[in-house]
């Protein structure tokens, strides 16, 4: 998530593989799949409705501390891959803990007898939805004396934070590289550096460190935000990143491949336009950069998730339906059913999204094989993130 953000070693041996991998000019290899969650997940994704196979995609959000009888029923029915929590969510640990039960509940007695996905954005610094760790931003880990050690300590009082409350996903760390101080990521402390090779090193670091404690990371905004100035919110409206093929590649892209050597779970896209990928589509809606540049060339292989739906860098895609076909047709796996202000959220986004979608399905405008390798991703997710 980009602009609501206020509302009130593994990574010794990634970084070596970066080198490595950088030197040949290749990716590093892609993280290999469970056996056993893939042969569980592949029967159950053929016995999905068009209308399951789509609410796999979504993650819903809403406002306030309760979450609506419709959302209850969305999940019970199947038709639901996670939800997202924000700070008006949440009043106490325990009250999160608590509602995070009833979701699960609902979840597990819905046809596919398995766990949501429990998602929130715990960066550390200004951006935390719970209290406590990780305390310092990504800049202060960053100017650390130890920064490696600090970065390892950030992911390790996430991953512990997090799996206390029930959360399943941490939308961080971010990866962006920024240009210069008080640009759009830096305002917030949300990098750990303006070098590339440091930001790789931190963010395995966090990973690889959050991960051990059983809460899947994700590491955002590819291909990168870190050239946007600090008036380039994709939030408020359409930002356009003009940066060369080859600064993509070598300052923006470089801590992604630290980050799939660590064995990241999840990658969010951003909804900035990159010309040198793409230059009519944002990189949440662009088939090159999801399929071509992430998956083809840097060899990721998990889960992709968008950034919020309601965006309005997005205004000019019409519904929050078509933008949730947009998206799925692109590559997204999970697309996040959320607004600018958390207070205006409701699973009515999400419900939208998850129909345009199963139509699309059952129309053929979508493929059932993409849309079914999509959810055995979210699937295998879902059973051991």
């Amino acid at each position: 998530m980009v602009g609501r953000l206020l509302y009130p070693v593994a990574a010794v041996v990634a970084a070596g593989l970066v080198a490595a991998a950088c030197a040949a000019g290749s990716p590093v290899g892609p993280v290999a799949t469970n056996p056993r969650i893939a042969a569980r997940s592949g029967p159950l994704v053929q016995r999905l409705s068009n209308q399951q196979l789509a609410g796999q995609r979504i993650v819903y959000a809403y406002a306030g501390l309760r979450p609506p009888a419709s959302l209850l029923a969305a999940i019970r029915a199947g038709e639901a891959g996670g939800v997202i929590f924000f700070a008006p969510n949440i009043s106490s640990v325990g009250q999160l803990r608590a509602v995070i039960g009833e979701l699960q509940r609902a979840s597990l007695a819905s046809p596919l007898h398995d766990r949501l996905l429990i998602l929130t954005d715990q960066e550390g610094g200004d951006v935390r939805r719970l209290p406590g760790a990780p305390i310092r931003s990504e800049k202060q880990v960053g100017e650390a004396a130890d920064a490696v050690a600090a970065a390892a300590a950030a992911g390790a009082g996430a991953g512990r934070n997090l799996r206390g409350a029930g959360v399943s996903v941490n939308l961080a760390p971010v990866l962006d590289v920024y240009r210069q101080p008080g640009d759009f990521i830096d305002e917030f402390q949300r990098s750990y550096s303006s070098d590339s090779g440091r930001v790789a090193l931190l963010g395995a670091a966090f990973i690889a460190a959050q991960q051990r404690l059983g809460v899947a990371a994700t590491a955002k905004h590819f291909p990168g935000l870190g050239s946007a100035s600090r008036s380039q919110n994709t939030d408020l409206g359409p930002v356009t990143l003009r940066s060369s093929l080859s600064t993509l590649r070598a300052v923006d892209e470089a801590p992604y491949v630290s980050a799939i050597a660590a064995g990241v779970k999840l990658v969010m896209t951003s909804w900035a336009v990159y010309p040198a990928l793409d230059p009519h589509l944002p990189a949440g809606l662009s088939p090159a950069v999801i399929q071509g540049e992430l998956r083809g060339r840097l060899g990721f292989t998990g889960v992709t998730i968008t950034d919020g739906i309601e965006a309005g860098a997005l205004a000019r895609f019409g519904s929050v339906g078509n933008r949730g076909v947009l998206a799925a047709s692109a590559g997204a796996d999970l697309i996040l059913c959320a607004t600018t202000n958390p207070d205006d959220n409701t699973p009515a986004l999400g419900t939208a999204a998850r129909n345009a979608i199963a139509s699309a399905l059952t129309h053929g405008r979508l493929a059932r094989g993409a849309a079914q390798q999509a959810a055995g991703r979210i699937l295998a997710l879902r059973a051991g993130p």
